[in-house]
């Protein structure tokens, strides 16, 4: 089987378009993978859309099927949901994720797939990526049974990192984010909220996920004596300024950087588990707190500007694809 598919790529920095793409028939090991949901990543796809990624970091910052390069023309995406039309006769019909860009149709070796569990809904499994950044801050982290933690900035990731850290046996979670209607989130959650001046100090665990200077800056402050802040923010091109002096050294404060593109060795864990992990955890259905918006594939364009200056605001916004 093969035939026509469309793919949205960023033909110039803010400038985003439908182009027509050739599908092979599948090989051997391939399979190939109507898409039924993407999911846009507000922060960096939206640094991608905007051409702020470094040239320092466009190796590092390709996708697993990126094509073209940094910063533009490039077609860009990792959070894909579809059905295996052709291929591996036992993934046949099967929903799986993949860390594919927006297309309608592709052709992927059936490895870079992988099976949803029944009970998630297609729509939810788009948040597979970004649970899985979530789950490798957590292990980065390593909170205990008891810890008092902190997220700051409650955006795709933050809150993600949230849900899954409310599910530690014991913990105290607290998502901190100068926007006060975050609060109906953090409830969602199941954890509490409060505006940066107001939250809770003493720390074990912060994990910083605002991308911005005073975020890493409140995130130190809230951490007891020999505590640890995650940093999880991606920044791009802009440079970070936080005061080192002061407290910094005399509470020996650790910042550690977590980056999902790897695994920390004393986890023991491949790529593929933390993946599968990823996608058990969205069984639950808090997760879809963080669906925000939905809006059709031919609607890109349109949608991706107004994400990456905030017109629509969103924490993973969806995109639907035509039935066929």
């Amino acid at each position: 089987m093969s035939g026509d598919a469309s793919a949205f790529w960023l033909a110039a920095p803010g400038v985003g378009e439908i182009r027509g793409e050739r599908v092979p028939a599948p090989a051997r090991d391939e399979v190939l993978v109507r898409t039924l949901h993407s999911g846009v990543s507000r922060g960096t796809e939206t640094l991608v859309f905007t051409g702020r990624v470094p040239s320092s970091q466009w190796a590092t910052m390709r996708a697993p099927f990126q094509e073209g390069d940094f910063p533009a023309p490039v077609k860009y995406g990792y959070l894909n949901v579809g059905v295996v039309e052709d291929g591996i006769p036992d993934l046949v019909g099967q929903t799986v994720f993949c860390l594919y860009p927006h297309q309608t149709r592709f052709v992927v070796p059936a490895s870079a797939v992988t099976v949803v569990p029944p009970s998630v809904p297609a729509h939810r499994a788009v948040l597979a990526g970004t649970v899985e950044t979530a789950v490798n801050a957590l292990w980065d982290g390593c909170p205990q049974i008891g810890d008092r933690i902190a997220v700051v900035g409650a955006g795709m990731v933050g809150a993600s990192v949230a849900a899954v850290a409310a599910g530690l046996p014991g913990v105290r979670v607290q998502l901190v984010d100068p926007d006060p209607s975050r609060a109906a989130l953090a409830e969602a959650l199941g954890v509490s909220y409060a505006a940066p001046a107001d939250a809770d100090g003493d720390c074990d665990l912060v994990v910083h996920a605002s991308a911005t200077s005073e975020g890493l800056t409140r995130a130190l402050e809230l951490l007891a004596p020999e505590a640890t802040v995650v940093e999880l923010s991606w920044y791009g091109d802009r440079q970070v300024s936080v005061p080192l002096g002061e407290f910094f050294h005399s509470r020996r404060l650790t910042v550690r950087s977590s980056q999902v593109g790897g695994i920390a060795p004393n986890r023991r864990r491949t790529y593929a588990q933390r993946l599968a992990l990823s996608l058990d955890l969205l069984r639950d259905p808090v997760f879809d707190a963080l669906i925000t918006g939905r809006s059709p594939f031919a609607s890109l364009p349109e949608v991706m500007p107004r994400l990456a200056d905030g017109s629509l605001p969103a924490l993973c916004h969806v995109i639907d694809y035509p039935e066929e």
